[in-house]
């Protein structure tokens, strides 16, 4: 046990602090409400977001993704199926394993579309995921390509908890939800949001309102491809400010 690197000092510390086990619980939970909630939707046959057009970019790829038939309904089992790892705790770290490259994927595809019902949520999964994988960082150092594995095995819970605060970590969880939404509002110049309404209250009375119903409609009428749609958008404001 002397032998432990700065990292696995610090982990065990962690580990033996009850906040930061409250958060571990707190995270396994609202990931799998996340991904139950969704896997029975396309158990159940539904299509997801069925509120969104087909022409909409993120609208066009669930319908595609609706009429694929049993993927569809096996992306659902897999997605109950790793939040029920998920609650029950000698499967957590399985779980965990299995949830990453689902949420990793939806995270890309949110940012990739633009896709404002998971462009936040979808992220703050990401590093929730991540968290339990650290958490469960005494399990998963078997499987990880390291050539010293710390001696000090699995990591029970112990019979007395550290019940000191962590301000520092709770305030980062804070800052980085923060960041999350601030990013979503402000880190991108247009956004087609889910609908043409919502999507041209975005420019609404300055100088761009224009160019930026051109971009809605574009999307939202046209069904044009996002990434064309969005350079158009970009080009004609520069035309916008250099007349100015």
């Amino acid at each position: 046990m002397n032998n432990l690197t700065k990292f696995d000092q610090f982990y065990l510390k962690i580990k033996a602090n009850r906040w930061y086990w409250y958060f571990s619980i707190f995270c396994r939970l609202t990931l799998a409400l996340g991904f139950i909630v969704a896997g029975i939707t396309k158990i159940i046959d539904e299509r997801f977001a069925s509120g969104l057009s087909e022409i909409h970019p993120m609208g066009a790829y669930l319908t595609a993704l609706h009429r694929t038939g049993y993927y569809y309904h096996f992306i659902g089992y897999a997605q109950v199926f790793s939040a029920v790892l998920l609650l029950v705790p000698r499967t957590v770290t399985l779980g965990a394993i299995l949830y990453f490259p689902i949420i990793v994927n939806i995270c890309i595809l949110s940012f990739a579309v633009r896709f404002e019902g998971s462009f936040i949520s979808a992220p703050l999964m990401v590093l929730a995921n991540l968290y339990i994988l650290v958490w469960n960082y005494d399990k998963l150092k078997y499987i990880l390509p390291f050539k010293n594995i710390p001696d000090y095995g699995i990591v029970k819970r112990p019979k007395k908890w550290n019940n000191k605060f962590p301000f520092l970590f709770f305030g980062g969880v804070a800052l980085t939800f923060a960041l999350t939404i601030l990013i979503f509002l402000k880190g991108f110049d247009i956004m087609p949001r889910n609908s043409l309404s919502d999507c041209k209250k975005q420019y609404a009375n300055t100088k761009y309102e224009n160019i930026g119903n051109e971009f809605c409609e574009c999307i939202h009428s046209k069904g044009n491809k996002l990434d064309d749609c969005l350079e158009n958008f970009s080009e004609n404001k520069k035309k916008v400010e250099k007349k100015e």
